[in-house]
């Protein structure tokens, strides 16, 4: 679990930042967070941080001064927010290696994204394969299998990353790196192998059962079927039924 403190000087904005994002299930932990910046540096001189998130306009000490303090420490991350969209602000922060700027108000995806690059990038500096914490993987695996048994029906990659609160980006690839199937793949074998137990059903007619398995069009379905399972449903139904006779 990585270390992060939070500068900003408005309370509301800060007591969000802190309470509002899930930062412990992307391997961060809140050790701190200060209305001014000067307060932060204390801390950081005898505390040990990986990363800061501040604010860029404060009272005492501006976000990009607190960056240059430490711009020459490569075990120190800063990522700067900010109000203003203003290129010199940005320039200057890249060249204080700034980690990231975003733009309030800030966005959950982008935030996301951000701090998922920086924990890879911190795994990699403490030589950390990106599999090492193989239970944390195994159990998003888990989480998306069980969503998609749960909602096939209309399921989609966006729902299952925010049910585990990852970008769908890197959800897609750390689930086919993981599961060794993509996230599309395994929804169709699921939905396929729904659509099996109700053709086994003859009181189930195929249009029905579409839309059952999440297609709103039954020639989609049967598309899907057909190249999935390499006959048609009608043909799959046909030999189930001629397997039961022959019992």
């Amino acid at each position: 679990m990585y270390e992060l403190i939070i500068i900003d000087d408005e309370q509301k904005i800060l007591d969000g930042m802190v309470h509002l994002f899930p930062w412990e299930k992307i391997g961060f932990k809140v050790a701190a967070s200060f209305l001014r910046a000067k307060q932060a540096v204390d801390f950081i001189a005898g505390h040990h941080v990986d990363v800061v998130l501040t604010d860029i306009e404060m009272p005492d000490m501006t976000g990009l001064e607190l960056s240059h303090m430490f711009c020459g420490r490569s075990d120190l991350k800063v990522v700067i927010f900010s109000s203003y969209q203003n290129f010199s602000y940005m320039q200057e922060a890249i060249r204080n290696s700034v980690e990231d700027y975003l733009l309030k108000p800030i966005k959950y995806e982008e935030l996301l994204t951000c701090f998922e690059k920086i924990k890879a990038r911190l795994d990699a500096e403490h030589n950390l394969s990106a599999d090492m914490p193989e239970t944390y993987y195994e159990k998003i695996v888990s989480d998306v299998k069980q969503y998609l048994e749960e909602h096939y029906q209309d399921a989609t990659l966006e729902k299952a990353a925010e049910k585990v609160n990852l970008s769908p980006n890197y959800l897609s690839r750390i689930f086919k790196e993981k599961n060794r199937t993509g996230f599309a793949e395994t929804l169709t074998s699921v939905r396929m192998a729904k659509a099996k137990e109700m053709l086994d059903d003859i009181k189930f007619k195929q249009y029905e059962i579409a839309y059952y398995v999440g297609y709103d069009n039954p020639k989609n379905f049967s598309r899907a079927f057909s190249a999935y399972c390499h006959m048609t449903p009608s043909e799959y139904r046909s030999r189930v039924i001629q397997e039961h006779s022959d019992k």
